[in-house]
C-alpha cells in the first residue's frame, strides 16, 4: 500500500518570494509525501529575482514557478488542501478562502527577504528565509502526522512555527 500524499498550500500576500521558497521546498524535501503549491492574497505577478536566484543557486528548478492569487485554490475543480501555512505576518491577518477538505492551518512567519536593501545583504535574506523554511518544513516532516489527533497535530505546526532560528 502507497504512503499518503499530503496536499499543501504556502500563503504569502505577494507569493512572489517565501511563499515561492516554501512550495519548492515543501516538494524538493517532501520527496513525494507531499505536494505543494503556493499562493498570495494581492499576488505580485510575477516570482521576485532575489527567490529565482537563490532557487538555482541552491540547484532546484524555477521551471513553472508563478505569482498566483489564492482565489485559484478557492475555486471548483482545485485541490483539497491538507494543510495551508501562512509565511507572512499580512496573509495571517487576512480573512482567507474557505478551502475545500478543511485542511489543517498554522501561521510560519519568515521575515521578509525582498524587501532587504543591498545586493549581498538581499541574498543573505534570501538564504536565512530559505533556511528557517526548511527546517521547518524538515520538522514538521518528521512528525508522525497519520498518527496524530487534529488538536495534538495543530499545536505542534503551531509549535514549528514559533521556532526561531
Amino acid at each position: 500500500m502507497s504512503e499518503k500524499q499530503y496536499n499543501v498550500l504556502v500563503l504569502c500576500t505577494g507569493n512572489s518570494a517565501r511563499s515561492i521558497l516554501g512550495e519548492v521546498l515543501f516538494n524538493t524535501l517532501g520527496k513525494g509525501k507531499f505536494k505543494a503549491c503556493s499562493a498570495g492574497s494581492k499576488p505580485a505577478g510575477k516570482v521576485n529575482p532575489g527567490a529565482l536566484e537563490w532557487l538555482k543557486a541552491n540547484g532546484h528548478s524555477t521551471d513553472g514557478l508563478r505569482s498566483k492569487s489564492w482565489d485559484e485554490f478557492a475555486a471548483p475543480g482545485a485541490p483539497e488542501f491538507d494543510f495551508v501555512f501562512t509565511v507572512c505576518d499580512n496573509a495571517a491577518g487576512e480573512v482567507c478562502p474557505v478551502w475545500f477538505g478543511s485542511p489543517m492551518t498554522a501561521h510560519w512567519g519568515i521575515p521578509d527577504p525582498a524587501h532587504v536593501e543591498g545586493d549581498e545583504a538581499r541574498r543573505a535574506a534570501f538564504k536565512h528565509a530559505a533556511d528557517q523554511l526548511a527546517r521547518r518544513i524538515q520538522l514538521f516532516m518528521s512528525l508522525p502526522v497519520e498518527k496524530l489527533d487534529k488538536l495534538a497535530l495543530k499545536e505542534k505546526l503551531a509549535e514549528i512555527g514559533r521556532i526561531k532560528d
